[in-house]
């Protein structure tokens, strides 16, 4: 062994790695058993792992994760991949506001790391969950160069599928484990190119060999006008807009891309009904308007002001406040958006990055979502055909929709879902739980189940979490709706 040496360290300072290099190239891929964190009273009633795996090797751009075993045990038990949508939002947002095993304690913020409790409708009960903050930038990922935050949702995803083939070239055991890829909102436009990717790899027999099973989406853009076209006739469903704007928009705007309308009276028409918009909470419009609780640069710390611009009287302002630039403004207690604001100071207080095993000097400070400060090419222009790809190959797919979501909403998705023109082999009918509907389902041949939640917003397990803890439990084990 001794006899290497020299040559070793002959390879290593022919290349003009420093000592600092080396050091980071072999902590590449690292990961932490996590059995206690900040908030929470005592040990972990459940198995948590965190740790990096390197995607860009030229860029030193790693992507961070948490991994949670399923709570039911057993070696058979599904295995998840999540992704968060956004612009580069946080995944810590799905698992401490959605479908993890905790959520945060609402409770006015009073200068100490937040309280954390069990959710007692965790997807963890049922499934192995691999949460993971993509792309590169959002949450704890990071890159080392600066070139390494230029992505988009191609490399982005393809970044993913390498990410998956090293994390579970690590974790062989959980191999045989049927593999599902998941996520909402945006990361719905991801999710099926990146389960064709690796379906394309099991064609290939590349190793190591993943048991993929299908995937699911929640309120999923798509990338085609009917994100925003299907708006109108929502709103209008909705009481939000009137007949006579709804009937301006449906006979000026046909053909029209909403985004950059060319016809001067569907323009109008669209300003419009964008001001209407902006009265009701997009994600949820039947809660309060209290904003998406993403970050912004502040200008004066004090300056907490409500979607209205009313001033809010929420009490002084704690140093902790003072000290995250990014900080959103602060939302009144009874706003769904609270526990996005408490995350702010539990990602960001030192006790919990060391818990974490965060690695210094590479997140300055810890966003729930960015704004516009990295490059990110949207180059997927519709992920309907790898929705059709994957699907007619024998994959599972569940897509659903919070039916009160206007961000995107179900009468869009359900347009997509039907232009597949698969046969229906259950047709639309409700889903109960407790003795009472709480949603309508239907399924196609292809094997690809759509679904609503009642009362569901954009992230529908965050506000319907029994409900939709119910649904995927029941599509994830075989089992009807």
């Amino acid at each position: 062994m001794a006899g290497w040496l020299p040559l070793l360290l002959c390879v290593f300072f022919s290349t003009g790695l420093s000592t600092r290099q080396l050091a980071l190239a072999g902590a590449a891929s690292s990961s932490k058993v996590v059995t206690s964190l900040p908030g929470f009273p005592g040990r972990l009633p459940f198995h948590l792992e965190t740790g990096y795996v390197e995607v860009d090797e030229v860029n030193g751009a790693e992507m961070f994760y948490y991994f949670v075993e399923s709570e039911a045990g057993g070696e058979d038990a599904p295995f998840l991949l999540w992704l968060t949508g956004g612009d580069r939002c946080s995944v810590l947002s799905g698992l401490a506001l959605e479908i993890g095993p905790f959520r945060f304690v609402i409770e006015p913020y009073s200068g100490t790391v937040p309280r954390l409790k069990i959710n007692p409708y965790s997807w963890t009960k049922v499934a192995n969950i691999l949460f993971v903050d993509s792309p590169v930038g959002a949450g704890f990922s990071f890159s080392r160069q600066q070139q390494g935050y230029n992505v988009g949702e191609v490399s982005t995803s393809l970044q993913l599928h390498e990410f998956l083939i090293k994390w579970f070239t690590d974790h062989p055991k959980f191999l045989a484990n049927p593999l599902y890829i998941g996520g909402e909102s945006t990361a719905g436009k991801i999710v099926p190119f990146i389960a064709q990717k690796v379906s394309e790899g099991v064609e290939a027999r590349r190793r190591p060999l993943l048991n993929l099973k299908g995937y699911l989406v929640g309120n999923p853009g798509t990338g085609e006008i009917i994100d925003e076209s299907s708006r109108a006739p929502f709103a209008h469903g909705f009481g939000i807009i009137s007949d006579q704007l709804y009937e301006t928009i449906v006979g000026h705007c046909q053909g029209e891309d909403y985004r950059k309308p060319t016809n001067a009276l569907c323009a109008q028409a669209l300003g419009t009904f964008n001001n209407l918009l902006s009265e009701v909470y997009g994600a949820q419009i039947l809660y309060d308007n209290c904003g998406l609780a993403s970050a912004e640069p502040r200008t004066e710390i004090g300056d907490l002001t409500g979607s209205g611009g009313e001033i809010l009287s929420l009490g002084a302002v704690t140093e902790m406040e003072k000290t995250i630039i990014n900080l959103p403004d602060r939302p009144t207690l009874g706003c769904i958006t609270y526990g996005a604001y408490l995350s702010y100071f539990w990602a960001n207080d030192e006790l919990t990055r060391e818990a974490l095993g965060i690695k210094e000097d590479t997140v300055d400070e810890w966003v729930r979502c960015h704004s516009g400060d990295m490059p990110y090419t949207t180059d997927i222009k519709s992920s309907i055909k790898y929705h059709w790809n994957v699907t007619t190959n024998g994959y599972r797919a569940l897509v659903y929709s919070g039916d009160h979501d206007i961000i995107v909403t179900h009468l869009g998705t359900q347009s997509w879902v039907r232009s597949l023109g698969f046969p229906i082999v259950d047709d639309w009918r409700a889903w109960h739980l407790h003795g009472q509907s709480v949603g309508f389902t239907i399924t196609y041949s292809n094997n690809m189940t759509f679904a609503t939640i009642k009362g569901g917003g954009h992230t529908a397990p965050e506000y319907e979490p029994e409900r939709c803890f119910a649904m995927f439990t029941r599509w994830i084990l075989n089992r009807p709706l």
